[in-house]
């Protein structure tokens, strides 16, 4: 049986799709149709049932990919080791929000350096670094969005809280009755954001007072750090994550405007393709951010 094959058939099994499979492969569709047509002939058994929306394995299907999987990614291991021979050294390929990888993951992956684990990090939205991820440009992702289809395995990480904050001078001015309206709220204070659809304020508006935000944002900034700091000089009010603010909410350099007996929450998500685990190096990494999320 052709080894190339077998990689479309896994590919389109893991993607749940030819197209989805086809632009993972660099393959045109018809290509990778005509390769599991091929495939299917040559086992007399069809491996997929063609829907309107993708394909879905037949019981055949899935056995296959349960048996050859494993032994596609086995060589992709040996492959990418002989590429790090000389040096003994593993690359790890990392992607996901610029603050969180920046002030999470970065941090708890450090004892691997000395373990000869090298780190690339890259930065980008949850649908940019599963895209890449799915493409084979990273090895892990972080994703506040739990993927679809079988090519993506997630695992919860953590959650963080989402807390509304302002400068002191802000907060100072707003009473009781204010800070229990939201749409009164917005129209005393200007709105900090990373991005003109105001999705953080968007959710925790939801979640809080049962409404969304009618407002325009005074500053966009598409990075949480930058968003913190407007916010401190007294830009206006932003929903910030816990753990990016608790330094600035302890040394008064902004307040939270409110206490809800529930707060909204985000979770992230750890993201490989699957089988992926397979390969040491990307298992260690995902073990130690696994075991590091339990004190975030």
């Amino acid at each position: 049986m052709d080894l190339a094959l077998l990689r479309t058939f896994v590919t389109v099994h893991r993607a749940g799709s030819f197209t989805r499979a086809a632009a993972l492969l660099g393959l045109s569709q018809p290509a990778v149709t005509g390769q599991i047509r091929t495939l299917e002939r040559q086992l007399g058994r069809p491996l997929f049932l063609r829907q309107a929306r993708g394909v879905t394995p037949t019981t055949i299907g899935d056995e296959l990919a349960h048996r050859a999987a494993p032994h596609l990614d086995a060589l992709v291991e040996i492959a990418e080791a002989g590429l790090d021979e000389e040096s003994g050294v593993r690359t790890l390929h990392l992607a996901g929000p610029p603050e969180f990888t920046s002030q999470r993951a970065l941090p708890a992956l450090t004892p691997l350096i000395g373990q000869g684990l090298a780190v690339r990090a890259a930065f980008g939205t949850s649908e940019e670094t599963l895209d890449g991820l799915a493409a084979g440009h990273h090895d892990l992702a972080i994703a506040t969005a739990r993927p679809r289809g079988r090519l993506l395995a997630s695992t919860p990480l953590c959650d963080e809280e989402h807390v509304l904050v302002a400068a002191p001078r802000w907060a100072a001015r707003l009473g009781p009755d204010v800070l229990r309206e939201g749409r009164v709220l917005l129209e005393q204070l200007p709105v900090v954001e990373v991005h003109e659809s105001l999705p953080l304020v968007s959710r925790y508006w939801s979640a809080v007072f049962e409404s969304k935000p009618a407002a325009a944002a005074a500053v966009i900034a598409p990075d949480l750090r930058a968003v913190l700091e407007a916010t401190a000089a007294g830009a206006g009010l932003a929903v910030l994550p816990r753990y990016l603010c608790e330094e600035a909410l302890a040394e008064g350099r902004v307040a939270a405007l409110l206490e809800p007996p529930v707060p909204p929450l985000r979770t992230y998500f750890l993201v490989v393709r699957t089988g992926t685990l397979a390969l040491p190096h990307i298992a260690r990494a995902h073990e130690r951010l696994l075991r590091a999320a339990v004190d975030w």
